[in-house]
């Protein structure tokens, strides 16, 4: 058990390693999934800080969403990350996935924050 953390926590740092590299200045939108919700945040890693966030975990998302573990509520999240972040002046961010496959949620959230007008 302890290899199989070792290996995602290798391949967490290993993403975070070449997204930093090519970051050049632009804030990190970072995801995390768990079985049951998806939360995502851009991240400003000069300052430290977190600009926007967006979950299905927010009240409004919860009372929308049927569950918060299928792709339609990874794009909803991902649309409103982006219309919030747009609002703050945040067009262009490096997109971290995290140690998840770019398939799925993680897919799904990252295309709703493309529709919402963020680039990466």
């Amino acid at each position: 058990m302890a290899k199989d953390v070792d290996a995602v926590a290798r391949r967490k740092a290993r993403v975070r390693r070449s997204i930093r590299a090519r970051a050049f200045g632009r804030p990190r939108l970072s995801v995390f999934r768990s079985s049951e919700q998806i939360y995502a945040q851009i991240i400003d890693d000069e300052n430290g800080v977190t600009i926007v966030s967006a979950s299905t975990l927010e009240k409004a998302n919860r009372e929308a969403l049927k569950t918060g573990a299928n792709k339609e509520a990874a794009h909803i999240v991902g649309k409103q990350l982006a219309e919030r972040a747009v609002a703050k002046g945040v067009t262009e961010v490096v997109f971290d996935r995290g140690a998840y496959i770019y398939h799925g949620r993680v897919q799904a959230l990252a295309e709703g924050a493309r529709e919402g007008g963020l680039q990466f």
